[in-house]
Parts: structure tokens; sequence; C-alpha cells
């Protein structure tokens, strides 16, 4: 991210990452005045204001603007694109619901998909490069969360009246459907490819459905950079703009590719299995849960092409590219031998 004073002229490329010609709403002047004049009312409703200059980091699927506050502290306001404004609402709701795992939101803007939020305090990911290595770090992230999402289970319908998409496990195959055919960057070949792994994703999906472990809350893109640990016991999980209600397991694909790739391949039965303790009381034998990590990681493949069709109105054509790529890219992964 990148100093800014005073908006759009001062967002230089680096503010935009790998997107340098990101197109979002902070180019139009009338909607950042209006977002900062919320923000500054929001601050002000805290006792806060603004004591430094902003960074700004936009993305194709993101608004992100951090504030000082004070010598040490720091928000953080964030606007999603249409596809995934539920995030403000989900994450408000959520702090209702399992408080001691998330972010409590100083305000949020639930028609316009805005978000005003505490600083978490260091990523997970700051403490791996931080700390001694540990292999088996992931092990208590994946059972907090785990028994995070058995608790959310209840809430199930409620998350889904906030607008989060339904992925429904048997109903796979039709999302698998609508992305193939929503992605403009497919050549006829990827389309065949696709169309040939159509059967087994059916029967993929109604293996796991069959098991009875009943659809709920997943992340979809919970690595090391998507939850903070600001001290020993404590553990935050945030950026909720990808979410689903889909099969609970697909969340582990995510943490595994992340751990596989800082530890080694090695790491992940332990890993897995930690995840898969909370659910031993779910009624199924340890071989049973171990397959339904194997499918739904296979299967969550799904909903990571499609959370990257989640931009906002207007991305530029080489946004839409990488996103149509990316998205394909994943698609492709479901043919590929099971994570786990």
């Amino acid at each position: 991210m990148v100093r800014c004073r005073d908006g759009k002229r001062n967002v230089g490329r680096g503010g935009r990452g790998r997107y340098p010609e990101a197109v979002t709403p902070w180019e139009r002047e009338p909607w950042r005045e209006s977002a900062l004049g919320w923000t500054r009312r929001e601050l002000s409703a805290h006792g806060l204001r603004e004591t430094g200059p902003r960074k700004v980091r936009l993305r194709p699927w993101s608004v992100l603007v951090r504030l000082s506050v004070g010598d040490k502290e720091a928000v953080w306001f964030k606007a999603n694109p249409p596809a995934s404004s539920f995030e403000a609402t989900l994450t408000e709701a959520l702090s209702r619901w399992v408080p001691e795992h998330v972010l409590k939101p100083l305000a949020v803007d639930r028609d316009r998909g805005w978000s005003l939020l505490p600083d978490g305090g260091p990523l997970f990911r700051d403490v791996l490069d931080q700390g001694p290595a540990d292999p088996y770090a992931w092990e208590e992230p994946l059972s907090r969360y785990a028994d995070m999402q058995r608790t959310l289970m209840s809430h199930t319908e409620e998350v889904e009246s906030l607008g989060v998409p339904k992925a429904h496990t048997a109903a796979l195959p039709e999302v698998f459907d609508r992305i193939v055919q929503s992605n403009g960057t497919l050549e006829s070949a990827d389309v065949e490819q696709l169309r040939e792994l159509r059967p087994r994703l059916v029967d993929w999906c109604a293996e796991l459905a069959g098991m009875g472990i009943a659809d709920a809350l997943d992340h979809s893109d919970l690595h090391d950079g998507q939850l903070f640990a600001p001290r020993p016991g404590r553990l935050t999980f945030f950026d909720w703009g990808d979410a689903a209600v889909t099969h609970p397991f697909c969340s582990l694909l995510v943490p595994a590719r992340a751990a596989r790739e800082r530890f080694g391949p090695g790491v992940l039965p332990r890993l897995r299995d930690a995840y898969l303790e909370p659910w031993t009381s779910s009624g199924l034998t340890a071989p049973e849960l171990r397959r339904a990590v194997s499918l739904a990681c296979r299967l969550a493949t799904i909903g990571r092409a499609c959370s990257w069709c989640r931009l906002f109105p207007g991305a530029s054509e080489s946004a839409n590219a990488a996103s149509g790529a990316e998205s394909l890219r994943w698609l492709r992964e479901l043919s590929a031998e099971p994570l786990l």
C-alpha cells in the first residue's frame, strides 16, 4: 500500500499490486468523498479521528484504506463489490455469534457493503516468518476454525439470508456449469475438457453429500494472511469476501496448500486430523471423515473459481482476463490428484 492524503492521484502502482489498471469506485470523486465522509462520522461516533496519512490498497475486488487514529492505532475501511457486499453484514453477524474468533467492526453500511474495522494485530503469516519454524503451527488455527464452523452450523439459514452465496454440495455440478458458461476466456478445448470431467464431479458431489455433514459457512480463502495472531492463544479470522455456504470441509484446501508450500507435504496428515478432531462427534468414522476431506478439498476448487468472478463492475479488460484465467486454473485442479 502507499501513502495517500487527498485521494486518487496519490495512489501509485504500489497501491494497486499486480493490477496497475484496477478500476474501482475510488477513482470516482463523489464516491470517494462519500466513503471518507462516512468513515469520519463513524470514527467520531467512537471518539476517534484521523491523525496521519492514509494508505490505500486498490484491487479489482476491494478498496482497502488504512487510517491512522493514534500513535500506534489504526482502523481499516473496506468496500466490496456487489457480488461480495455481504461481507460487511456477515462480519457484523459473526461478531455476535462467535465473538472469540472474529473482529468486531466499528461500523458497517449494509446497503453499500462498507465496513470499518479495528486493527487485528500481527498476521499469522508474520508470526510464522519471525518465529522458529514449526511445521505444525497450523494445528491450533485449524482446530479452532473447525470449532467455529460447528458453532455456526445452527446459523446457516441466517448466513444465507445475509446474501452469502449458496454452493450446496449436492448442487455443485450446477455451480460448475454456471462458472464454465460465464467464463469468457475459455477456449473450446477448455470447455470440452471440463465437460468430460462433469460425470465424475456429479459422483463426487453425491458421495460427499450422502455422508450426512450439513453444508455450512466456508471462508474459502483461509491462507496465513487471513487471520491475526496478536498473542499466544488468540487467533482472529477475517476477510470473508470469498465466503460461501457449502460443505464445511472445503475450507481445508487453502490452508493445507499454504502449509504444504511452507513446510512440505509431510505435515498434511497431522494438520488434516487436527481439523477433523472437532468433527469426530458427527457419527462418521475416522476413515469416513478423511474420505470426506479428500472429496471436499477436490470440490473446493469450484468455490475458488467462483471467487475470482467477484469484481467491481466495469473492471478493466486486463483484470477480467486475469480473473478468468485464475478461475480456469482452479477448475482444472478438479482433475488433479486430491491434496489430502
